[in-house]
């Protein structure tokens, strides 16, 4: 039966395990229940990527799973770092507000418990992190880069630390809002809608940068993509020509053909029900990063 190559378009992503040049080597994998984590290392054991991925965080108990492996991956980036409770930890939240697929930065600094302040004033109980944190919105709200203050306000704070969160595109649909990433190669602002700001990196800033995201969205050329191949694929399973001619079709036209559908990249997708997800994916993220810094943190949900 005839098959089509789709390897040679590029998809849209922001998460190492959906990109074909991707030359991170998977260091472990697990599976707990419904959730799945790989570990993965890069650059020659340099840089760190986990990717977990689950089913749901709108039930109760799926919430409680999820967010328990959550605070236990991050911690394995948070530890290393040997930090002292004195010793402030900048937490950004990247994002427009406005745009509900792009809030999971924002919303998420509404949940994160802020300490520095008490820190200050030297009214801080142990157990407690000293914590700051900041939404810069977008540069075409602020008009000015997002990386020039981010580097002024770890300068500032004296953060020895930075947790940066933001929402990602992802090249699947089965991946959006199911599946965190974590990082310590840093993040580029706007990357998964080709909207790319300074780089937020240890590199750029001279501390440990430890990247939180979620996909939210996911690109029309992918959804095209995915359908087209599931198409295939059960056809071809089927032993079912459905495709006719298709197969007789010159490699270069037939390249043209795709190329006129899956071109246009101003389209975005996100699920209908994206508030409600929304609110419960940052809810996790903050509870996530409170529990991991905070040892004395405890919260009902």
């Amino acid at each position: 039966m005839h098959t089509v190559d789709l390897d040679k378009y590029s998809l849209r992503t922001d998460l190492i395990i959906d990109k074909k040049d991707n030359k991170a080597i998977i260091q472990k994998q697990y599976k707990e229940e419904d959730i799945t984590v790989v570990r993965q290392v890069s650059n020659r054991g340099k840089n760190n990527y986990v990717t977990i991925n689950f089913l749901d965080v709108t039930d109760k108990d799926n919430y409680a799973k999820v967010e328990k492996v959550f605070i236990r991956e991050l911690k394995r980036f948070i530890k290393p770092l040997n930090l002292k409770e004195k010793n402030p930890v900048l937490v950004i939240g990247l994002g427009n507000d406005k745009i509900t697929p792009d809030a999971l930065g924002p919303l998420t600094i509404d949940k994160v418990l802020v300490t520095k302040y008490l820190f200050n004033i030297g009214d801080v109980d142990k157990g407690y992190q000293n914590v700051c944190s900041f939404k810069p919105s977008v540069t075409g709200t602020t008009g000015i880069e997002t990386i020039k203050m981010i580097k002024n306000l770890a300068k500032v704070s004296g953060a020895k630390c930075l947790i940066i969160i933001d929402a990602l595109a992802a090249s699947s649909i089965d991946r959006v809002n199911k599946t965190i990433q974590i990082t310590d190669t840093g993040i580029h602002p706007g990357s998964g809608v080709n909207n790319n700001r300074g780089e937020v990196s240890k590199k750029t800033l001279n501390i440990p940068v430890i990247a939180i995201g979620i996909p939210t969205i996911v690109d029309a050329k992918t959804i095209v993509v995915d359908i087209f191949v599931k198409m295939v694929n059960f056809f071809n399973d089927n032993n079912i020509n459905i495709l006719g001619k298709i197969k007789d079709i010159e490699k270069d036209d037939f390249k043209k053909i795709l190329d006129e559908v899956l071109t246009n990249n101003s389209l975005m997708v996100t699920p209908k029900e994206i508030d409600f997800v929304m609110e419960k994916l940052s809810l996790l993220l903050g509870n996530g990063i409170n529990k991991t810094l905070h040892k004395n943190f405890n919260t009902t949900k």
